[in-house]
């Protein structure tokens, strides 16, 4: 008499197996966060303008190139689950900081401006990068997005439209880190300047505008302008997160670009269609903003989104570090910087001569 074999399945079946494998490296990549988060609260970092997500990719290059080799087996699994995976739930969760009653605080000039500054410098990134410069096409958007929108975010955002390699993704990113950091030190001198010649009209509101409009990371942007007063620091922060919220858009036209441009360079040679990819996690961060406005949450509990969301960005960044090696930061060259570095000067004078003559109509 023979005895069935029971149906039930193991306790670690599949699913399990798959977090099990996924576990190792998303820890790693939160402690990295960890890390990153208690050195981003110390005075000196902050200053600096050094964001928690640019102190997280810093660290996991660090580790990247030294340890991590030993322990990749292990953590290779989780560790790009969480540049994809998570990198996409935190876009999505980065809309909680923004509200439609922000695009209303900076008037129809301040959004223009900061439309304008986003079309034109990533179309100016691609003619300098890819003809004038002659770099790939990937690394030119992903340094275009991050100089036009909101630096690393908008780079971590872009990378997945664009399907760009780990060595891309840091190389855009340390170029926003660079010249964003000179504009720490730049905007408070030019806002001293603006003061005596009154190039751009107005007070600390409209020195804002203009600072929010063109500096590249978020973090950046407010300590740049603290050092120049209370209204331009509010004025500054909130054209910024307006420019913030146009990554969503942006992503959109981009990925229907992409798809229109594979499907012409494809063209007869295989008559095969490229499908747009589509971004759904942009729509997942315009859906975010539209919710976060009707202020049906406690604003405790969207501090702490907030906070979780930074976590998640962090951790993403904390994974392209671990993946990036420094030789392809080297082989990569100059011209990356030297296109960051042209688009900087278009963001100061081009951007200057734009708040000049919207904010003084």
């Amino acid at each position: 008499m023979s005895t069935a074999k029971s149906a039930v399945p193991p306790a670690h079946g599949p699913s399990g197996s798959i977090w099990a494998k996924r576990l190792p490296g998303v820890l790693l990549c939160a402690a990295i966060a960890g890390v990153a988060t208690y050195l981003g609260k110390i005075d000196w970092f902050a200053s600096h303008g050094l964001s928690l997500l640019t102190l997280a990719i810093v660290i996991g290059m660090l580790l990247g190139n030294t340890v991590y080799g030993s322990i990749a087996p292990t953590a290779g699994a989780g560790i790009g689950f969480t540049k994809q995976t998570l990198l996409r739930l935190g876009i999505v969760l980065y809309g909680f900081r923004l509200t439609t009653a922000d695009i209303a605080h900076v008037g129809v000039a301040g959004v223009m401006i900061d439309a304008i500054i986003v079309g034109g410098t990533f179309l100016l990134a691609m003619w300098m990068g890819t003809r004038w410069l002659g770099m790939d096409r990937k690394t030119v958007m992903l340094i275009g997005a991050g100089s036009s929108i909101c630096g690393a975010a908008a780079v971590l955002g872009t990378e997945p439209v664009v399907k760009a390699r780990s060595e891309q993704v840091t190389v855009a990113v340390a170029t926003v880190v660079v010249f964003g950091t000179i504009c720490i030190f730049l905007y408070p001198a030019l806002y001293q300047w603006n003061l005596t010649s009154g190039f751009i009209p107005g007070g600390q509101r409209e020195f804002g505008i203009f600072t929010g409009s063109t500096v590249h990371e978020v973090a950046q942007v407010v300590a740049a302008a603290r050092a120049m007063g209370p209204e331009a620091a509010d004025t500054a922060v909130v054209t910024k997160m307006v420019r913030v919220m146009m990554l969503a858009p942006f992503l959109l036209m981009l990925s229907a670009w992409l798809a229109r441009t594979e499907r012409s360079e494809a063209g007869a040679n295989s008559g095969g269609k490229s499908k747009m990819t589509i971004p759904w996690f942009a729509f997942g961060f315009i859906a975010v903003v539209l919710f976060n406005s009707l202020n049906l949450l406690p604003a405790e509990l969207v501090s702490n989104v907030n906070a979780g969301a930074n976590i998640l960005l962090a951790m993403a960044m904390a994974a392209l570090g671990l993946t990036t090696h420094a030789s392809a930061i080297k082989n990569a060259g100059a011209k990356p910087l030297v296109l960051a570095a042209l688009l900087a000067v278009w963001l100061v004078v081009g951007g200057g001569l734009l708040n000049h003559f919207l904010l003084g109509a």
